[in-house]
């Protein structure tokens, strides 16, 4: 994508190492993983979200889990989450490069 379609608030570097790691997503979607399928055709029979999470609880899982996107794996969306904290370069609305795009 185009500079300015990134987001400002975080770095450069951060976010092309995201569109590389979405091209890496292995395994099976988040709907079709064994572990969770029962619970995703909970949804679809029309449970509240509620309902479903407490039963992913008493089950021992994550509840959480219902929230991400149902398209991708749960390893790559897991992956985003910790790449997220490791945001160590410069904003890119104050990167030297690209600051004056920023100030128009």
């Amino acid at each position: 994508p185009a500079i300015m379609d990134l987001d400002p608030e975080r770095s450069l570097s951060s976010q092309q190492k995201k569109e590389e790691e979405d091209e890496e997503d292995t395994g099976p979607p988040l709907k079709e993983d064994p572990k969770y399928v029962k619970y995703f055709k909970m949804v679809k029979m029309g449970l509240p979200m509620g309902a479903v999470q407490h039963k992913m609880t008493q089950d021992g899982l994550d509840p959480a889990i219902m929230d991400l996107d149902p398209e991708r794996s749960l390893s790559s969306q897991q992956k985003k989450d910790e790449e997220d904290e490791e945001d160590t370069g410069p904003l890119l609305k104050e990167d030297p490069k690209y600051v004056k795009y920023f100030k128009m």
